[in-house]
């Protein structure tokens, strides 16, 4: 059997805290591992409990969702963080992600999209609503429109355009290699040559790349 996913949900509403765990409990692949009531409280829980994913709310007593974030990897490096919050102003969705959240999901979203997130984050991907990455993608086409582009680059094989496509748009290593029916390592090798080849440091540089030259559009889902 699969194990389950260790989740730790930290706000500081008890009724909603019950909420969540009794619909999390319900699901075979899930567990709550515990509850924290503010920032410094889920701290010291992630620290002790090391869970998969904490479900982290920004405004909480004592230490707001953003500080704790910003501790988090000290903390224990493995845990995911997906933020869940009323906040639909964007700039608290890029403070989170640049703290390092692995996903921002607000607090009215139905509950199998809050169950999808969690899983997705908990795979190694990263969640955004559809709109809010339709957005994030808007504002980074207008960036790099204002941008020259490059005089000369490299060539590109169409397996690495395939990688780098699928990379942008938010697959994990094993499930581009089961789209392209290649194995993990060599998804891994082709993802290391291309950050070589073309002088790139990240994913979101990947992204850029791959929206300069038509490859994936903004309104696609690049982030669930």
């Amino acid at each position: 059997m699969e194990p389950k996913i260790r989740v730790l949900i930290a706000d500081d509403h008890a009724v909603l805290r019950a909420g969540l765990r009794m619909l999390l409990d319900a699901e075979p692949d899930i567990e709550v591992v515990g509850e924290a009531q503010d920032g410094l409280e889920a701290l010291a829980r992630v620290r002790d409990l090391a869970p998969d994913v904490l479900l982290l709310d920004l405004a909480m007593p004592r230490m707001g969702g953003l500080e704790a974030l910003g501790r988090i990897r000290d903390v224990s490096p493995r845990t995911r963080v997906l933020i869940l919050t009323m906040h639909e102003d964007e700039e608290y969705l890029r403070e989170a992600l640049r703290a390092g959240s692995a996903g921002y999901i607000l607090k009215r979203a139905a509950a199998e999209e809050l169950l999808s997130a969690i899983r997705a984050v908990y795979h190694g991907g990263v969640y955004l609503h559809p709109e809010h990455a339709r957005r994030l993608l808007e504002e980074m086409v207008d960036r790099e429109a204002r941008r020259p582009e490059p005089e000369t680059e490299p060539p590109l094989s169409p397996r690495e355009r395939e990688v780098l496509r699928l990379i942008a748009l938010g697959y994990t290593n094993q499930q581009a290699a089961d789209a392209l029916y290649l194995s993990v390592k060599t998804v891994e090798t082709y993802r290391a040559r291309l950050m070589t080849k073309l002088g790139l440091h990240s994913r979101a540089e990947l992204v850029r790349y791959a929206l300069q030259r038509g490859w994936i559009r903004p309104e696609e889902t690049v982030c669930s």
